[in-house]
């Protein structure tokens, strides 16, 4: 690697901020993530071993943890800054399969509260984690795979200008079954002047 992976790591811009997940985080995780359910569950990562065991919210984070010790991982809390207090978190966003050497490239996934969605914060938080991770580690290439039925995260990379890369056939195990996704990807060098910049200029004004 040619950039300083380090950890941990928070991000700003305007009232919303990237944080490190925490284990102290798991009370109000749990509580957005259960008011979320039926807005998430279909596009839920399973287990297909079986018996289809998921890991408890502390395993969870432990394995991001141990992820992140190998510089292979930036697991981040989506938050939004109120006019006062502290920043409510809002949603997850997770950098994951950091490749160095001649690759430099990794894989981003999201999510974000249904109360918050269609107000820009999934394609600004993903801005702002892709220029972090292009401008700061040096990585070259963003990757973010969807299924083809996800039409509110399918509007985040279109929104961002992410290539269309293809259809991988049976990607992921997804709500209990394996499911094709739709992969897109973005390079450093296709935004010269910052992802986030880019979006912010064209972005529509809410």
């Amino acid at each position: 690697m040619w950039g300083r992976f380090a950890w941990p790591v928070t991000l700003e811009t305007g009232n919303l901020v990237l944080r490190p997940l925490r284990h102290r985080d798991k009370r109000e995780w749990m509580e957005l993530r259960q008011r979320n359910l039926e807005w998430l569950s279909p596009w839920e990562a399973s287990n297909p071993a079986p018996g289809g065991y998921l890991p408890t919210y502390h395993e969870m984070v432990r394995a991001l943890n141990s992820q992140v010790r190998s510089a292979s991982a930036l697991p981040f809390v989506i938050a939004e800054r109120p006019e006062s207090g502290r920043p409510a978190m809002a949603g997850q966003l997770t950098v994951s399969g950091i490749v160095w050497g001649s690759a430099l490239t990794a894989t981003l996934g999201y999510w974000v509260d249904k109360e918050r969605a269609g107000r820009g914060i999934a394609p600004t938080a993903v801005a702002l984690a892709t220029d972090y991770c292009f401008w700061e580690l040096g990585l070259h290439r963003m990757e973010i795979n969807i299924r083809p039925e996800n039409l509110a995260s399918l509007r985040v990379v279109r929104k961002l200008g992410f290539r269309d890369e293809g259809v991988r056939k049976a990607y992921l195990h997804i709500a209990g079954s394996w499911a094709d996704h739709r992969s897109f990807a973005l390079t450093a060098d296709e935004v010269p002047g910052g992802l986030l910049r880019r979006w912010q200029e064209t972005a529509p004004r809410v």
